[in-house]
């Protein structure tokens, strides 16, 4: 009989991730079942949709549902284990309540999408009762491994390949086909302020002018009025000047699409780069706002793609490194361990020998305050008439704490990224009001 396993998800790059990444499970062994929460950052129709492009789910088929009807349906239906990939505060929601009621408890797999070096405690922090948490590079383990014994905590982190590389790297070169584009992967939070913002748009807008044979794609992860897994305080498309060239356009859909017409591609740091290295699509990472934690960039230090914005003007992109391809999401498949632990721990949970994992949360309130944790993450989602209360509490303290922190600083009263994210460094986390 096959095992029985439920993917959570909720916002674009989770769903995205969760869903390429279950459908790589072994389907002999599991049967897998999906479903959308809801939740502040819940992925619109659209965006699951695009999310969903080349895995094993369809999107008219995936439910979607509220915390306590998923706890519902794991009290009704024997699911031996949960694979929880939301946004930081819903996973941490998610998992605490499983941990609570449901008994035989299933074994719980988290883990974060996209590229997660240099290792964050909060993304940590929020998952620390999962008993399996994801990571795809073996430099993404050392970096995980170390911080977590710095903190005098556990965690058993497995491997798996990014899983829309797998697909990608059995294609070999890049597909043939018209190729007329320079694609931009636009990130909501990195960099974060409005000036640095503005001069990025203005160098798209130099670019285009440059290079008037070729389409220069401003490739946005959500439409007006749709949320992303972070939130977008200066959207580009509102910093474009209206007499922008018009070989400058705004475009969403799935990355690979427009991978499969671009001659370059050009981030920040987007999880993206990783997508084009694997289409062999010559890249650029940007060092104009710097090489740091907080860009989220580091890791693409040796990688050979770092340069200026002078060279995406001029059109001039570059060849990963093959030296740092192995230790960085392109190491052989054959290493990955992800599937081998969780059917490790469910063969532990059928003879009652799954342990429980503590949680590292230590704040005072007790259910109040978990209902405010879960107030937050959930917003008009919740409908708990504690989260309520919860809320007429919290919500007040919460801005008049903003509030202060602004007159003290105002530098720190602007977040690099949401609340419910987890590429916060620490010290970004306790400056900017409690996020992640």
């Amino acid at each position: 009989m096959k095992r029985k396993l439920l993917g959570v998800i909720d916002s674009d790059s989770y769903a995205k991730w969760g869903a390429a990444l279950l459908s790589r499970l072994d389907r002999d062994a599991w049967q897998v079942d999906l479903t959308v929460v809801g939740s502040r950052p819940a992925a619109s129709a659209g965006q699951l949709a695009s999310a969903l492009v080349g895995t094993a789910f369809q999107a008219d088929a995936v439910p979607r549902a509220t915390l306590p009807e998923i706890l519902d349906r794991l009290g009704r239906e024997a699911y031996d284990a949960v694979f929880v990939s939301t946004s930081g505060a819903v996973a941490e929601a998610v998992i605490t309540e499983i941990t609570m009621k449901i008994r035989p408890r299933p074994v719980l797999l988290t883990g974060l999408p996209g590229i997660s070096s240099p290792a964050k405690y909060k993304g940590i922090f929020r998952r620390a009762q999962a008993d399996l948490f994801v990571l795809h590079s073996h430099r993404e383990i050392r970096e995980h491994r170390e911080l977590v014994a710095a903190r005098g905590m556990t965690h058993n982190f497995v491997l798996a390949t990014l899983p829309f590389l797998e697909q990608l790297q059995t294609a070999g070169a890049a597909a043939p086909g018209r190729r007329d584009s320079i694609v931009f992967a636009a990130q909501p939070g990195v960099p974060w302020h409005l000036e640095e913002r503005q001069a990025m748009a203005a160098r798209l807008v130099e670019a285009a002018r440059a290079n008037p044979g070729l389409r220069v794609v401003l490739k946005v992860r959500a439409l007006p009025g749709e949320l992303q897994t972070h939130r977008e305080k200066y959207p580009y498309p509102d910093l474009l000047p209206a007499g922008r060239p018009a070989n400058l356009v705004v475009e969403a859909g799935p990355m690979s699409e427009h991978l499969a017409r671009a001659v370059g591609f050009v981030t920040v740091s987007s999880t993206a780069a990783i997508e084009a290295i694997a289409a062999h699509v010559p890249s650029i990472v940007l060092t104009d706002f710097g090489v740091s934690g907080p860009m989220i960039n580091t890791v693409f230090i040796g990688s050979n793609l770092l340069a200026s914005s002078d060279e995406l003007v001029a059109a001039r992109f570059r060849e990963v490194d093959p030296a740092w391809r192995q230790d960085n999401y392109f190491h052989d498949p054959a290493e990955n361990n992800w599937q081998q632990q969780l059917d490790a721990l469910a063969a532990l949970r059928d003879v009652g020998a799954l342990p429980d994992r503590p949680a590292q949360r230590t704040s005072s309130g007790g259910a109040l305050r978990r209902a405010w944790d879960r107030k937050r993450a959930f917003g008009e989602h919740d409908h708990t008439a504690l989260g309520y209360l919860a809320a007429t509490i919290g919500y007040p303290m919460l801005y008049a704490r903003r509030l202060l922190t602004s007159l003290r600083s105002p530098a720190s009263a602007a977040p690099v990224i949401d609340e419910t994210n987890d590429e916060a460094t620490e010290g970004q986390v306790t400056a900017h009001a409690g996020r992640e």
